[in-house]
């Protein structure tokens, strides 16, 4: 009997068992199955180091480039991780976008810092992808056995923390697993749970709030409108940060709830605003992927009696997935019911042209990192000037993120930008004041009107 072709489908079938189908790498089985036996097998005063690797903001590539190229992607770099490797380090890929290497025979923390530093070198290099040449980094978090446990679910659950660490350091870093990090771990379920019991709260003691932020005209100093911001006063920690709770909430889904909330409220209190000011509202990729948002919209309007000609929907880069016709349909939808769309975090993605060609947006806001730096010899004033008249040969108006100073103005004004926001005119405020801030500011333009009209008529 010939079982040549039966043993190879047999070897096929283990292979498949224990390896990755996009990048032939040992799969999260064979990993384990690898550290189990170097666990039991630790003599001496050698170590073994754990390094789990995850790449950063890789879905944002998916998103805006595709699976295709995503997975050419990761195709590259498992391959410049197993070039840097040791003959002794054991590469695999545990899924999506996350790696991991077993280095065995450590004796320093020297040794494990040289491998980082290559792991780092290997994958920052540039990749050619189907065309487009693409950077990335990682955060990498660290365990070491025995020094950090030696059980495989101990090890394991150590280096991801350290992974986490490593984000949370702001990413492209890498951090040794400490004991503290348990308690932070910890810190972050009971936040996680204190913002459900917040979201359910609504606008009660304890809950989440909304603030509101003026968009001032350059033109001649009106208030155009104000963009709502979700603010949390914890009973016990005070104000939370925005970017401590909005991670979490798009990681868990409770976004969802947050954004539609903040819709329906900055809706009803925007109804009470001067009939020329819109509200500009921010919509995260997961609320846009729920395929409901057209209908929460229109159920927010007609709640709230706010026309939809007032409302201006901020979106990121990260919301159109490439060649994604739902997306753009959905986009179409809303501007068929009046809702104005505003390009948000401009410049800072990956094919912003692109989206310009195939949507017409009513504005960009262009991002605070170009305002920062506009007045530097060197600075973004270029990319500004750019940005302003690509937009106005488009129809869009341009509103400037994060201005600070009276020069980021006035070079703002000169470059011909339509809109500036930032501390320089007004924090976000919560909807009392920010009503307070339109009476007082409208009577201030009128006094300086008055006083204009005066000097004129005196010469």
């Amino acid at each position: 009997e010939d079982v040549t072709e039966r043993r190879r489908i047999e070897e096929r079938i283990t292979h498949l068992a224990h390896y990755d189908a996009l990048t032939d790498l040992p799969n999260r089985t064979m990993f384990h199955e690898h550290l189990r036996a170097g666990l039991a097998a630790i003599a001496g005063s050698e170590e073994i180091a754990v390094h789990y690797i995850d790449i950063d903001e890789f879905k944002g590539v998916n998103d805006a480039l595709g699976h295709l190229v995503g997975d050419e992607l990761l195709k590259s770099i498992a391959t410049s991780l197993s070039r840097c490797a040791g003959p002794q380090d054991f590469v695999a890929r545990l899924g999506g976008d996350e790696f991991a290497i077993v280095q065995s025979a450590v004796t320093s923390l020297e040794q494990v810092d040289e491998l980082v530093a290559r792991v780092f070198q290997a994958i920052r290099a540039p990749f050619d992808c189907m065309g487009h040449h693409l950077t990335t980094d990682a955060s990498i978090g660290i365990a070491l056995a025995p020094r950090h446990g030696t059980a495989l679910d101990q090890i394991l659950k150590n280096a991801d923390m350290a992974m986490y660490a490593a984000k949370a350091a702001g990413r492209r870093t890498y951090r040794f697993f400490e004991p503290e990090m348990d308690a932070k771990v910890r810190e972050r379920r009971q936040l996680e749970i204190d913002l459900r019991h917040a979201i359910a709260q609504g606008g009660l003691e304890g809950g989440l709030e909304v603030y509101y932020q003026p968009c001032l005209a350059l033109k001649d100093d009106r208030i155009t409108g104000c963009e709502a911001l979700v603010r949390w006063r914890h009973p016990e920690r005070g104000m939370v940060s925005p970017a401590e709770f909005i991670p979490i909430a798009e990681d868990t889904g409770l976004i969802n709830e947050i954004g539609e909330w903040v819709l329906a409220t900055a809706c009803r209190d925007a109804a009470n605003w001067p009939d020329d000011i819109r509200l500009a509202v921010n919509v995260s990729p997961v609320q846009f992927k729920s395929g409901t948002l057209a209908l929460k919209i229109m159920a927010a309007l007609a709640a709230s009696n706010l026309p939809a000609s007032r409302l201006e929907l901020e979106i990121t880069e990260a919301v159109l997935i490439r060649d994604d016709d739902t997306a753009l349909a959905i986009l179409h939808q809303l501007r068929a019911i009046g809702v104005r769309i505003a390009l948000d975090d401009f410049g800072t993605g990956y094919s912003s042209l692109s989206y310009l060609h195939r949507f017409p947006f009513d504005k960009i806001k262009i991002d605070r990192c170009f305002v920062s730096d506009i007045a530097g010899p060197d600075g973004s004033a270029s990319i500004v000037q750019a940005v302003v008249n690509l937009a106005a040969a488009r129809r869009m108006t341009t509103t400037a993120e994060g201005v600070e100073t009276e020069e980021q103005q006035r070079l703002l004004r000169a470059l011909g930008c339509s809109e500036m926001q930032g501390y320089l005119f007004s924090a976000a405020k919560p909807a009392d004041k920010v009503l307070e801030l339109f009476a007082l500011h409208r009577s201030r333009l009128a006094q300086r009107g008055g006083e204009e009209s005066r000097r004129r008529e005196a010469s």
